[in-house]
């Protein structure tokens, strides 16, 4: 059953989009969205009135960088990539995220 990610866990929709660009390279949207979902096993599905905004700010913050060009059904589309302070971001995000995710692992193993 897949599921929408709740609005309080942004930073993780950052996280997952940059990784996924850092993984894959260059993308669409729509392609950063399968690529989520099938990477998840279709646990997370991540809906165009969150990811497109998220593109659209992380952008601006200079993130990521996009460009518009042809997908692979000849529309056009804008792709995206992870610039050098994603990459920074990226780094920070996923050891905090890795060292949440531990402590609550730990939490609800012994409490």
């Amino acid at each position: 059953m897949a599921k929408e990610m709740p609005g309080g866990l942004q930073g993780a929709l950052d996280l997952l989009i940059l990784k996924t660009l850092e993984s894959c390279g260059r993308m669409h949207g729509y392609g950063i969205t399968i690529h989520i979902q099938s990477r998840s096993e279709n646990v997370l599905r991540i809906e165009e009135g969150s990811l497109y905004p998220a593109l659209h700010r992380m952008e601006q913050a200079g993130a990521i960088k996009a460009e518009w060009g042809a997908s692979e059904n000849n529309r056009r589309a804008r792709f995206y990539s992870i610039t050098v302070t994603g990459r920074r971001q990226l780094a920070a995000e996923q050891d905090q995220w890795l060292s949440v995710a531990g402590a609550v692992a730990r939490f609800l193993q012994y409490a």
